[in-house]
């Protein structure tokens, strides 16, 4: 199956991914289908669009929007699929609901865009965990250098976690400043970010 604008992709496990095993036992985190944090995003590319450039293969694993699984109630309280649907295990997604793609077991980002990973607070009278509109890049587009300590306009960060880091999605032309490394900077990852 191959599409004329769209990418073609399966989900890599379930449609929503709210359930933990402890000990013997499995644990249903949510029961909710219509929050956003319990849709799986990862899946694999069956098809590339046959009009348009693209790096992204078929093969390649992707991170999709949290809509292109998701589940929700019309306004008659009719569960619906989402406009991506096509069957279970086959939707039908634009270039811009893919925020990553993996090839040869490295993340690479679509043009436009980085993740930034949040930097832990170091003033003492801060009651929050992390430095706001600051992060390390994890991953880049070539705007920016991965490694680079950025500053990042207000109102903008995207949460994701990726393989067990929370971090933040950028659009690489919001980046406003890149910092020189003081030596104290430490990356901020909470501890249920691991266990996703």
């Amino acid at each position: 199956m191959k599409s004329v604008y769209n990418f073609v992709v399966t989900p890599i496990g379930e449609r929503y991914n709210n359930k933990k095993k402890v000990g013997d036992s499995e644990l249903i985190l949510n029961t909710e289908i219509f929050n956003h944090q319990y849709v799986n995003r990862l899946a694999k590319v069956i098809s590339t669009p046959i009009i348009g450039g693209t790096n992204i293969k078929v093969g390649d694993e992707v991170i999709v929007h949290h809509n292109v699984f998701r589940r929700w109630h019309n306004m008659n309280h009719v569960e619906k699929n989402s406009r991506s649907y096509f069957d279970e295990s086959t939707y039908i997604i634009g270039e811009d609901q893919i925020f990553l793609y993996k090839r040869d077991n490295e993340w690479k980002v679509p043009k436009g865009y980085c993740f930034v990973k949040p930097l832990k607070a170091k003033d003492k009278f801060n009651t929050k965990e992390e430095r706001p509109l600051i992060g390390i890049v994890k991953y880049s587009d070539g705007t920016v250098e991965k490694g680079d300590l950025v500053g990042f306009k207000p109102r903008i960060e995207y949460e994701f976690i990726i393989d067990g880091e929370r971090l933040y999605r950028i659009l690489s032309n919001l980046i406003t400043i890149k910092y020189e490394y003081q030596g104290d900077e430490e990356e901020y990852n909470p501890s249920w970010a691991k266990s996703s």
